[in-house]
């Protein structure tokens, strides 16, 4: 079956010089030696935000190719165009006012759009809050990684080393998940709405998360511009916040792994996947384990394998649960490459030779579509 990709590679191909033509902005108004320390001190903690955030797609990864579609796309346009209108609206209002009523409109909506996108466009691949919530994770991150390159720079030539560190600990340590939280809100939205049967819901999730989102952030903004009492809305709103968003990852995260054991269970039943596999496939907690233990017995190709056949499991089981809901047609030979992935990857993950995959322990009465849609059909 021949599959077509998910982001064309001119896409992330124009959407990388975008951002390294912002990075080359960004130094020419800054000095190269001012712009070389602040890209390190944005680069430094990134990839820490960046594993935290892709560590919560735990049953279902994202296609990296979209994951870096929404990171460019927040470092790129999103980042210059909210920062044309945000210049216009600091003349034209002063700075102070603009920051709390139009930079997060500005910001919020020019970051939802690639969330919207891939919620109308790649329906496959976007099912629900956890997925909302990564895509929004890649794209907030993207968007501070270039904004805080400016702010570092700029802290360091007016006020020097210290004056960086101080901006760095605030941005950088105490809260470095300012847009990724503002913009989950947004992913959260969009995520409910994907989820859910009710049409009333489905309509009024992604404004109402898309408001949640702006809201958030112009409280932030405000705070930002009160002096201390940033800190008291950073204890009493920032931080609650992300622990509620936190929390509603998690119960997001159980649900898919009660969508996991509805849609594999006809596969244990006809002994396609053992009693073990089936109960660590619809685990977080199972397939970090057997991922950690095929990592440190038998080292990165087994961790790599195990990680394949964890994949290709989810892989199938979200195929039935969408063509269950009716957000997508029912297709045997779909059906069957899914079932069949499963087991090339199960049968390479317990050590069979490549050339001996396809005879081995591949189910001959993998069931069709309608099997399933049957047993789970209200």
């Amino acid at each position: 079956m021949t599959v077509r990709p998910l982001v064309k590679p001119r896409t992330l191909v124009w959407l990388g010089l975008a951002t390294a033509l912002v990075l080359w902005a960004t130094a020419a108004g800054l000095g190269a030696h001012v712009f070389a320390t602040a890209l390190v001190a944005s680069v430094l903690p990134l990839p820490i935000y960046l594993a935290a955030a892709l560590w919560l797609d735990r049953f279902e990864p994202e296609p990296r190719g979209m994951l870096a579609m929404a990171f460019l796309w927040g470092a790129s346009i999103a980042i210059v165009a909210a920062g044309l209108v945000n210049q216009v609206m600091d003349a034209s209002l002063g700075e102070n006012v603009s920051s709390v009523f139009t930079a997060p409109l500005a910001e919020e909506l020019l970051k939802a759009v690639i969330l919207f996108r891939f919620y109308w466009r790649k329906k496959t691949e976007f099912d629900g809050i956890v997925d909302g919530l990564i895509y929004a994770a890649m794209v907030g991150l993207g968007f501070a990684f270039v904004e805080n390159i400016d702010y570092y720079g700029r802290a360091l030539i007016k006020e020097g080393p210290n004056g960086l560190a101080v901006t760095f600990t605030l941005r950088g340590i105490v809260a470095p998940f300012s847009h990724p939280l503002f913009t989950g809100l947004t992913g959260i939205g969009l995520g409910v709405a994907r989820q859910t049967h009710r049409r009333w819901v489905r309509g009024l999730a992604p404004p109402l998360g898309l408001l949640g989102a702006i809201g958030l952030h112009a409280t932030w903004n405000a705070g930002a511009s009160m002096g201390c009492v940033f800190f008291v809305v950073y204890a009493a709103v920032m931080l609650p916040a992300m622990i509620a968003l936190l929390t509603v990852a998690a119960f997001s995260l159980r649900s898919e792994g009660r969508l996991i054991h509805t849609y594999l269970a006809e596969d244990r039943e006809r002994g396609a996947l053992s009693d073990t596999e089936y109960q660590t496939l619809c685990s977080v907690r199972g397939r970090l384990h057997a991922s950690m233990t095929a990592l440190t017995h038998d080292g990165w190709a087994a961790w790599r394998r195990r990680r394949a056949f964890h994949q290709a499991a989810s892989e199938l089981a979200f195929h039935r649960h969408r063509v269950a809901d009716g957000d997508e047609p029912a297709d045997a030979a779909i059906e069957a490459d899914w079932v069949n992935r499963l087991t090339d990857f199960q049968t390479r993950m317990q050590g069979v030779p490549d050339c001996c995959v396809a005879d081995a322990t591949r189910p001959a009465d993998a069931r069709p579509a309608a099997t399933w849609q049957e047993r789970t059909r209200p």
